[in-house]
């Protein structure tokens, strides 16, 4: 849209867009984001960790209920239960943190006080596309109400969070971010929220990525509905490995990797049904287990109290063993936990 040329514009014979085209275009991108910046910035918050008394943090939000849902990352909250909250117009309000997810960095906050607030619409990420634009709105370094604007980089990303869990489906932009935007929303030109602020690459120039906005919806229903987001676990810790080649040609494995279980808890899923320490995990419910990051990534909720199926290597031989994920409890300290 930016370069496109005006068909009833005079060329300057070099095939380069005319200043008037120039400015007509750029002038209809300000429009753009000012719009979504009028519609969206209301519902962007400030948020500031307190404790005894003192400023342990802060970060940005996002209100997305008008009765006072509130998200932002995980490492805004740090694990506090309470926040202060302020608004756009100044408004200091006190919210309570409803839940926490680590392993996506998220968390969602509930405003105390009985207000109705001004909420922004949480879009659909699947439609994202790279190139368009991106709107990024938040409090970086203090300076309040700081909007940044770039375009979707990349798509599909995976970030590992500070659970050492991988978080999916990132969302890679070139809109400017730094220590203060964390929570804050990535906005499409559509004025929806397609993403939350999560993180920065530093020392690199244009690198920032935002959870997706369908992980965030999924992560508030999660929270709304349990205080907790769900997650089966079998009790194993374990790596990423190589299959050898001779192994994969015999079985049939399409896949070069798998997850070989380093440890694994007493008593726990892994245990009850006969899973080995030096076990090689290479599918689960069907599905193939290229490592860790995939293993995690496939027990999901739907998992927890069902009968699944795993498919092993051991001793060089295939085997197939029946499973009943729990909803994930404590991650296995000796190992990368791997569920």
């Amino acid at each position: 849209m930016l370069y496109a040329l005006d068909s009833n514009s005079e060329s300057s014979g070099s095939g380069a867009p005319s200043a008037a085209s120039d400015a007509e275009a750029l002038d209809v991108y300000s429009r753009t984001v000012s719009d979504v910046v009028d519609r969206v910035g209301p519902s962007v918050v400030r948020i500031d960790i307190k404790r005894n008394g003192a400023n342990s943090g802060s970060g940005s939000g996002v209100i997305v209920s008008p009765d006072g849902l509130v998200l932002t990352n995980s490492h805004v909250v740090q694990g506090a239960r309470g926040a202060e909250v302020m608004t756009l117009e100044g408004r200091q309000l006190h919210a309570r943190v409803l839940g926490d997810d680590p392993d996506c960095d998220l968390a969602l906050l509930r405003v105390d006080d009985s207000v109705t607030l001004p909420a922004a619409r949480l879009g659909d990420s699947s439609k994202l596309r790279r190139g368009q634009i991106a709107i990024a709105i938040g409090n970086p370094l203090g300076f309040d109400a700081t909007v940044t604007a770039g375009v979707v980089s990349a798509l599909g990303r995976s970030l590992r969070s500070k659970s050492g869990r991988m978080i999916e489906d990132v969302v890679q932009t070139d809109a400017a971010l730094n220590p203060g935007n964390s929570g804050g929303p990535l906005v499409s030109s559509a004025g929806e929220v397609i993403g939350i602020n999560t993180a920065i690459i530093m020392g690199a120039q244009g690198i920032c990525f935002a959870v997706a906005s369908n992980t965030a919806n999924f992560v508030l229903g999660e929270i709304a509905r349990h205080g907790r987001v769900r997650r089966a676990y079998i009790g194993i810790g374990g790596g990423t490995v190589p299959i050898p080649r001779r192994i994969a040609l015999r079985f049939g494995l399409t896949q070069a990797t798998g997850a070989r279980i380093l440890n694994i808890e007493q008593s726990g899923p892994a245990d009850q049904a006969g899973l080995l320490t030096g076990d090689m995990i290479v599918a689960l419910d069907g599905r193939p287990v290229k490592g860790v990051e995939d293993l995690l990534r496939l027990l999901d909720a739907d998992k927890i109290d069902r009968t699944i199926s795993i498919d092993i290597l051991r001793r060089s031989e295939q085997k197939r063993v029946w499973i009943g994920p729990t909803e994930r409890g404590v991650v296995i300290p000796p190992a990368r936990a791997a569920g």
